[in-house]
């Protein structure tokens, strides 16, 4: 050994210095390398395949919500208490939808954010769309059409109008699924569990509704909540006047539906409204699907302000709202006197 130190053989000093640009190199680029990485591992979500899945998952939900309701199983017990006092109310028919649908989104689509009504924790990993993709989608909403997955943001509704369930005012009741893409809804599924019939849309792409051939406005019928009205009628009065008909019904679904004309051209089961009208605070699960299927048809669902209401983050939705298609939106809003739901 030289009495001036360990001396490094050339091959040594090469392998030294390889290191040494390695670790230069990785400083340099490993920023850009996990930014490109990170836009590598991004999934897109094709729209018509969320459509279907979303059909299915409401179809699901919707057997479960008829098999507790015919075996007479409901088990309901109180979530708690509404603004207005009213009790809100949870079934075995809520939580058995809320299995089959929330596990089927999820574990289809694992990127995007789902919310539902309920939670449970139990995992259903079986429960997954089936890739069947029904007729009438196809026919209607071609392929391809896809959106980032952060930008997704699914609302389910396992049973919409729970007191009407538990009541046996079966024609009120739902189960909906919406796809919002960037706060905007652009799918919305709204299912009737006791008649089997399915509403779809996506917006700018198809639909299996359409709007009625005719609307009245001088005064218009509207359709409200019948167990959180609130002091809804006397609102209406004051903008339509004594004579206008109020509707009262169940599930902000059926509300929407009531809007619409049914594809055989007859309304069934459904009552017939040319606005909906609410006043007080709503959840974004409640009113999401029925957004979108306005939105496809030219409708509008908005604040009782005019303002759009943005489908992210946030389930409470504290504006009030009015639904409708097929006449002047602004028209109605100008008609409504000042009103603020936080303060009531």
């Amino acid at each position: 050994m030289s009495p001036m130190g360990i001396r490094m053989s050339p091959f040594g000093v090469a392998v030294f210095c390889l290191f040494g640009v390695a670790i230069v190199l990785y400083h340099l680029y490993a920023g850009v390398l996990s930014s490109r990485l990170a836009a590598f591992r991004k999934k897109d979500v094709d729209l018509r395949e969320l459509l279907a899945a979303s059909v299915e998952a409401a179809v699901l939900g919707g057997k479960e919500v008829k098999k507790v309701r015919e075996e007479n199983s409901l088990k309901e017990r109180s979530k708690g208490k509404t603004k207005e006092g009213e009790n809100e109310l949870l079934t075995m028919g809520d939580l058995l939808s809320h299995r089959k649908m929330y596990n089927l989104i999820r574990n289809t689509f694992p990127e995007v954010t789902v919310n539902s009504e309920e939670h449970d924790n139990m995992v259903d990993q079986i429960a997954v769309w089936s890739r069947d993709i029904p007729a009438d989608i196809v026919e209607k909403i071609e392929e391809g059409r896809k959106v980032p997955a952060e930008s997704v943001t699914v609302w389910i509704d396992p049973l919409d109008a729970t007191q009407e369930y538990t009541e046996n005012l079966v024609k009120y009741v739902t189960t909906m699924v919406c796809v919002a893409v960037d706060g905007k809804p652009v799918i919305g599924v709204i299912h009737q569990p006791f008649t089997g019939f399915t509403a779809w849309a996506l917006v700018h792409h198809g639909s299996n509704m359409s709007p009625r051939s005719a609307y009245s406005v001088s005064p218009p019928k509207v359709i409200v909540s019948r167990s959180h009205s609130g002091k809804v009628k006397s609102y209406i009065q004051n903008a339509f006047g004594n004579g206008t008909t109020i509707v009262e019904a169940g599930g902000a679904g059926y509300k929407v539906l009531s809007l619409l004309q049914m594809p055989s051209g007859d309304t069934g089961d459904v009552d017939q409204a040319d606005v909906y009208v609410h006043i007080t605070f709503i959840k974004k699960w409640d009113i999401c699907a029925g957004a979108a299927l306005l939105t496809a048809m030219g409708g509008h669902m908005t604040s009782l302000k005019g303002e759009d209401i943005d489908y992210r983050e946030t389930a409470l939705t504290t504006g009030g709202l009015v639904a409708s298609v097929g006449v002047d939106h602004k028209a109605i809003l100008e008609r409504l006197p000042s009103w603020d739901p936080a303060k009531q």
